[in-house]
């Protein structure tokens, strides 16, 4: 089956897509295309889209994620460009996100189709890598749900996110292996 092709006409209808931040110098000069009433300005190329906006992740019925190598956030209102090859489709309903952490513990979720997607990673409905996400985020930021077992936090965190990005197995289920096991 043949992938949708996404364009200036098309990529703000149900689509997920990550945006690589860019310096404010890309679009001097130019005139956005299309200035939405929430405040983002876009302007088109025949290569991709540039979106200048203060708010990122939900926008309208897309989830648009910018990812940034600049850890220094100044300014709420950043600039992302986005190759029409980097939009995929989006529901709500089917399985096509997965789960993955970086070594920073960052949690990030991706589309099946994009280039990073390995066979061993579990997918999941936007509701369920939602509350998934979560989960991973309170094992990574929280402790006292260590407390119950006899294994240093890091090992336990470790060996717990890679059956929930893997597995289809809930928390309580896995943590509950893990504390049967010792």
């Amino acid at each position: 089956m043949a992938s949708k092709i996404y364009n200036r006409h098309n990529f703000h209808r149900h689509t997920f897509c990550v945006f690589q931040e860019k310096n404010l110098q890309a679009i001097e000069g130019l005139k956005p295309d299309y200035q939405s009433p929430s405040g983002s300005s876009y302007y088109f190329t025949s290569e991709g889209v540039y979106r200048l906006s203060n708010h990122w992740g939900r926008a309208a019925n897309c989830k648009w994620r910018l990812q940034s190598s600049n850890h220094n956030k100044v300014s709420r209102t950043r600039l992302g460009f986005a190759q029409w090859e980097w939009f995929y489709p989006d529901n709500d309903t089917e399985k096509l996100y997965f789960i993955t952490v970086d070594e920073n513990q960052n949690v990030h979720y991706a589309h099946k189709d994009s280039k990073d997607f390995k066979a061993e990673y579990q997918l999941r409905t936007a509701p369920e890598t939602a509350k998934i996400i979560k989960e991973i985020r309170n094992l990574l930021t929280t402790e006292a749900w260590a407390n119950y077992f006899n294994r240093p936090i890091e090992v336990l965190r470790q060996e717990i996110i890679l059956q929930l990005i893997t597995t289809n197995k809930p928390l309580i289920e896995i943590k509950k292996s893990l504390r049967n096991s010792l």
